[in-house]
């Protein structure tokens, strides 16, 4: 799952754009990895190799997270998605999307915390 921020200003003085981008990476991280955490401690788990997969970046150049201003948080077990969405014999057992709604509604909250 990604997360990313976007904004656009007409005017740059004294480092203003760098500042923003700067407090916009700074609320990204404290956001994907309060997502990532989340999905650490609800992941389904019989012997904890999904947990320990669970992985979270911030980009730019990142394998997922690509672009800059751009967050992404992922498993690497092979089968996280099934866990996530269910299959057509297991139900699904979500544990990113919790963490992206309780987590995500925060980030503009977590910017304004670095503007400072």
């Amino acid at each position: 799952m990604k997360l990313g921020v976007s904004w656009k200003t007409d005017f740059d003085f004294d480092g203003v754009a760098e500042k923003i981008n700067e407090a916009c990476r700074k609320g990204l991280v404290t956001t994907i990895t309060d997502i990532a955490n989340y999905a650490v401690k609800h992941s389904p788990y019989l012997t904890g190799n999904n947990r320990r997969s669970i992985m979270f970046e911030v980009g730019p150049n990142k394998s997922v997270a690509k672009k800059d201003l751009e967050a992404a948080t992922y498993s690497t077990s092979g089968y996280g998605g099934f866990l996530e969405v269910g299959t057509a014999t297991r139900p699904a057992r979500p544990y990113f999307r919790p963490g992206l709604a309780k987590f995500a509604p925060e980030l503009p909250k977590n910017i304004k915390d670095n503007l400072k």
